[in-house]
């Protein structure tokens, strides 16, 4: 039997690996920090969690003790981090680093966490610029990518088949940062329109899981050092997410699609790039790597984990500060107070 193991791999990402991987019928060793965040299905399901903290050596020593078929390293995000791995990896066949397209630069040198929004007039190749290796706090927003490209050439650079995975806005069971919650929940509360800022156009490309997990597969299959970027088939704009998902749970709600004019904070959401950031996936599908789905056929499994927990009493999306910004309902009472609501319809 064929043995993975996910560094950190109770996050989205990490649990959307193991059930491909398991059901492909592979040993899988998870690690982590806290064993009360292995899911009890994982877990009966055959995935094995074990209790360790990433950047102790004698503890990733042990971890990797006999090597492995598959290495995915779901938290790998600087330098440090990434030379962590080197001792290691002359006994795995097949590496993989999950990056982050925030790592891309526009032709200005912006990027997905600047104070300007980059702009990207077409879609992004692996090729595409990025930030600058860095060191740093790389949990702010100028460290975050610029630590990553540091991690990505290390590992890029060893000499080993190492993988570099960048995705885009990941959804899927066990997401930290769900941002669809914000339609879910108010379907939920029963709210009777959506307001979308700039009519809903805004787009920043969507990352399936279970996306992602096919392309790990395929790359376990394919051993090389590579970039690929991971995202949907499709790339839905704000419009077409909060439709999916209205559609979905069987709501119906009056869309109301604003122009410039609108007061500011209205209809905001976490998509609203424009023109679309949408990231090149021809290099992964020419690697003969199948997507699970598109947007809208891979996001229920998010949204039925999002309604259970909202059921259990708790609230998705605690660790995104953001969200409150987002289900904040006081501007479109306040807008409601003083117009009648009026869909002007467009083509999805």
């Amino acid at each position: 039997m064929k043995r993975a193991v996910i560094l950190g791999g109770t996050g989205v990402l990490g649990r959307a690996i193991a059930w491909r991987l398991i059901r492909a019928g592979w040993a899988v060793d998870m690690t982590g920090r806290d064993r009360t965040k292995m899911p009890a299905d994982l877990a009966a399901a055959g995935a094995r969690f074990i209790a360790a903290e990433r950047r102790d050596d004698a503890a990733l020593a042990g971890v990797m003790a006999g090597g492995a078929d598959l290495l995915v390293d779901a938290v790998c995000y600087t330098d440090a981090d990434a030379r962590q791995l080197l001792p290691h990896l002359a006994a795995v066949t097949s590496a993989v680093m999950l990056s982050s397209k925030a790592v891309y630069v526009d032709a200005a040198g912006n990027h997905v966490n600047s104070d300007v929004a980059p702009r990207f007039d077409a879609p992004i190749l692996e090729n595409n610029p990025t930030m600058r290796p860095g060191t740093g706090d790389y949990q702010s927003r100028e460290g975050y990518g610029a630590n990553k490209v540091a991690a990505e050439n290390t590992l890029l650079g060893s000499g080993h088949p190492v993988t570099v995975i960048r995705a885009s806005k990941v959804h899927g069971e066990g997401a930290a940062l769900p941002r669809e919650w914000m339609f879910v929940k108010r379907v939920l509360d029963r709210r009777p329109a959506v307001f979308l800022a700039h009519a809903g156009q805004g787009a920043d490309h969507t990352t399936a899981a279970v996306n992602t997990a096919a392309l790990v597969e395929r790359v376990a299959a394919v051993p090389a050092a590579r970039i690929l970027n991971s995202a949907d088939p499709d790339a839905p704009n704000a419009r077409q997410i909060a439709a999916a998902i209205a559609r979905y749970l069987g709501h119906h709600w009056e869309e109301v699609l604003l122009d410039d004019s609108a007061p500011a904070g209205l209809g905001d959401h976490p998509w609203d790039f424009r023109p679309p950031l949408v990231l090149s996936t021809k290099a992964s599908l020419d690697l003969v790597y199948e997507p699970v789905g598109t947007y809208a056929q891979t996001i229920p499994h998010q949204v039925d984990w999002l309604v259970k927990a909202a059921a259990a009493g708790a609230m998705p999306g605690t660790g995104d500060p953001s969200l409150k910004h987002y289900l904040d309902y006081s501007r479109e009472e306040q807008f409601t107070a003083g117009s009648a609501l009026r869909t002007r319809q467009r083509p999805l």
